[in-house]
């Protein structure tokens, strides 16, 4: 490896990251991670901290598990790479279909498509949608519904329904027909409305309305993540999710789980449909699938979908669409090994007594510090601090201040992600107490230093 000061130099030379301009890499040089063991991260100098973030949400078994790696390793050694395009196949991507459709039989899926990761997913999801219905003779149904602050990925379709204009407006015009509603965001919503319960029903309403104006027989489907992710860490009340199931089926219109974050465990459930009750059309997965060692996903889709396609005798359901990595055996390997590892360690069940901790503590180190506005979470491993320069107007803190508390906790020991005015924590799901007690200190010294 080349020493520290040639990486620290020649970063923002000659690579441009996601997510920022490429000035802000030469003005703000970010952290170079270098190492990682368990849930702990080491940086080019050697300093060593509990990752919050898990990654980007991705690794749930945390930076050493070695049946992953051992599955990978065997796999390049017997066969590194084949395309399942027509014709062909190979024995992993069949093997771990069968997996994966026992994993989320309860889900009422049943049938794979792989995909790269989960802007793949997505994207593959809205194909999909929409050839069911021209399959079934209903062309016109081509729109599509998600969520104000949903994130879905940064392909042009799911930047489309993306719900944050921050993914958007550089990149304009997207794919015409997407429109949003209101998320049941009880912080801050239109309505002003602070009861999640009344808050869940209007937001329904909205989307009643929306569909209506729209016309049902000009949608395709409706898209959202379970808990959204990106957009704050945001869950919805438990009535949310299997109303908007409701209304879908009343209008005949799919519903898409992007659940590219929270399958495999990390709301505490199996999968984040699960945890609200709901049977979704599609489900998007990507990110744990894999523990974030090799770029895999899979769209996971209903049986009664899979009927439609597979029943078809005119030609409508050839799937014109996948990529060179769709099924990658490698992938595949890797997944088959991941599953086997996140059942074996049971880390839905830990993410949701971890996170039940975490939560709590989020909620004392709030009442020491005016800064922090809202704490979300209460759904797994994953929790959100809004900052506000001001509690009874709930202004966004200035800018600076989220970075000046994620620099500070990560010299505390405790590497934190900071999005607008949000501080979020998605650490892996086989995190312990102590290591939940280094977030909450390092956090704390955070909030004391600004």
């Amino acid at each position: 490896m080349k020493d520290e000061n040639f990486l620290k130099a020649n970063n923002a030379r000659s690579l441009w990251h996601p997510m920022t301009s490429p000035s802000d890499s030469h003005a703000n040089p970010p952290t170079i991670v270098t190492g990682g063991e368990g849930v702990r991260i080491r940086d080019v100098d050697g300093h060593e901290v509990v990752d919050g973030v898990g990654g980007l949400w991705n690794v749930n078994l945390g930076y050493s598990c070695q049946p992953v790696k051992d599955a990978i390793a065997a796999q390049l050694d017997r066969l590194p790479y084949y395309s399942i395009f027509r014709g062909t196949s190979n024995d992993r991507v069949i093997e771990l279909a069968e997996e994966l459709r026992d994993f989320f039989a309860l889900d009422g899926l049943s049938r794979a498509f792989y995909t790269s990761g989960g802007s793949d997913s997505v994207e593959t999801a809205l194909r999909l949608a929409r050839q069911y219905h021209k399959i079934r003779g209903e062309a016109g149904r081509v729109k599509f519904l998600s969520l104000k602050k949903g994130y879905h990925g940064t392909h042009f379709g799911g930047a489309s329904v993306n719900g944050n204009a921050n993914f958007r407006t550089a990149y304009e015009p997207l794919l015409p027909g997407c429109h949003h509603i209101s998320a049941p965001y009880t912080y801050r919503n239109p309505f002003n409305e602070s009861d999640p319960a009344k808050l869940a029903q209007l937001c329904l309403a909205a989307l009643e309305d929306e569909i209506a104006f729209q016309g049902a027989g000009t949608i395709a489907a409706f898209i959202m993540e379970p808990v959204l992710g990106a957009g704050g860490v945001i869950p919805p009340h438990p009535a949310f999710m299997p109303g908007v199931e409701a209304i879908c089926r009343r209008n005949g219109i799919l519903l898409i789980a992007d659940e590219v974050i929270t399958a495999f465990g990390r709301t505490g459930a199996w999968s984040g449909s699960r945890l609200w009750g709901v049977k979704p059309d599609f489900m998007c997965t990507a990110k744990a699938i894999t523990n974030g060692y090799f770029p895999f996903g899979a769209v996971m889709i209903a049986e009664g979908v899979a009927e439609v396609f597979e029943s078809d005798e005119s030609g409508k359901a050839a799937i014109g669409h996948g990529n060179t990595e769709s099924g990658h055996p490698v992938g595949a390997a890797a997944a088959l090994a991941c599953l086997a590892e996140t059942k074996r360690l049971t880390v839905a069940q830990n993410a949701a007594e971890r996170g039940a901790e975490l939560h709590r503590g989020l909620l004392a180190v709030q009442e020491r510090h005016e800064v922090i506005g809202d704490v979300r979470g209460g759904h797994g491993l994953m929790c959100a601090l809004e900052l506000v320069a001001d509690r009874a107007t709930k202004k966004p803190a200035d800018k600076p201040v989220p970075g000046r508390v994620q620099a500070v906790a990560y010299r505390a020991g405790a590497m934190v992600r900071v999005s607008g005015p949000n501080i979020i924590l998605s650490p892996p799901l086989v995190l312990t107490s102590a290591d939940v007690g280094v977030i909450l200190s390092a956090l704390e010294e955070g909030f004391r230093a600004v």
